[in-house]
């Protein structure tokens, strides 16, 4: 796609991958927009069933690019302004994101799972990219950690919201306040990581490739609960379960799930249908 993000979409699976290997997949301005070009591009992808976000090389991202932190440093990055411009500003998404936390949260607004391969290290922003995936499946050895506090900082890159999700409020914040490393082993034992594998990408693509046999209405449906139960009430909740069942059942590709159980054979699913996202209103704010 660029020098930052490259993505290969076989039998519905999207094999995302970001590829600045010589800086670790740190967070420039271009990663930042591929990741946001990336996420949207998927989101209108006409047979989508799966993604898989991963890092080329050494690791899943280091973070935040160090030439970020010298012009902090020197005073050359004016108050307020991050890597992709101003953080208070009127242009962000509708749920609220500016550009740099838009590049974490559009992982979960993609309609189909995403899963993240993480290996490496994953620190700061890089932790936060991680976070937004549906699920993390990790390496063992991989160095994770909130690591912002290390440069006087807190984490902003939707950090917050995801990390609520994941692990108690305790955690969260004992990782926050010191910035220390921990592995991808106590990550499983935290919550962080949805499993541990000695080779997280290729895990992840297989998981990929058997939800994309599955009706693909219901997973984008499934998606969809799963991502309103994180923010909704339980009776939001309840009667949007009850909405989309109502959709799926007696539809061509949950009678073609039937069908297929009972006769021991593949199923073969019509696709579902994509919206076109509407433009991100991002501009010079």
């Amino acid at each position: 796609m660029n020098d930052r993000v490259s993505v290969d979409i076989q039998g519905g699976v999207a094999d995302v991958r970001l590829i600045r290997t010589d800086k670790m997949n740190a967070l420039d301005n271009a990663m930042f927009e591929a990741l946001i070009q990336t996420g949207e591009r998927l989101k209108g992808e006409a047979g989508l069933r799966a993604v898989v976000l991963s890092g080329e090389g050494r690791a899943f991202c280091a973070g935040l690019d160090m030439g970020n932190f010298s012009q902090m440093a020197s005073g050359e990055r004016a108050k307020g302004q991050g890597t992709t411009g101003a953080l208070v500003t009127a242009n962000r998404t509708p749920g609220g994101s500016n550009r740099a936390q838009h590049a974490v949260m559009v992982w979960r607004e993609i309609p189909v799972p995403v899963i993240a391969a993480v290996h490496g290290v994953a620190f700061g922003g890089g932790f936060q990219l991680a976070c937004g995936p549906d699920m993390r499946f990790v390496a063992p050895d991989t160095k994770m950690s909130v690591m912002e506090i290390k440069w006087g900082l807190v984490p902003d890159m939707a950090g917050l919201v995801l990390m609520r999700q994941l692990v108690r409020d305790d955690i969260a914040r004992e990782l926050t306040y010191s910035g220390r490393i921990f592995s991808g082993e106590e990550a499983l034992q935290l919550g962080f990581a949805t499993r541990l594998t000695a080779d997280p990408r290729a895990e992840a693509l297989a998981y990929a490739r058997d939800v994309a046999g599955k009706n693909p209405h219901a997973i984008r449906a499934a998606k969809r609960l799963l991502n309103l139960a994180a923010e909704a009430d339980q009776r939001e909740i309840l009667m949007e379960e009850s909405r989309e069942q109502t959709a799926l059942i007696g539809s061509p590709n949950q009678v073609e799930a039937v069908m297929a159980n009972m006769q021991k054979r593949a199923p073969n699913f019509a696709e579902a249908e994509v919206e076109t996202p509407a433009p991100i209103p991002f501009g010079a704010g």
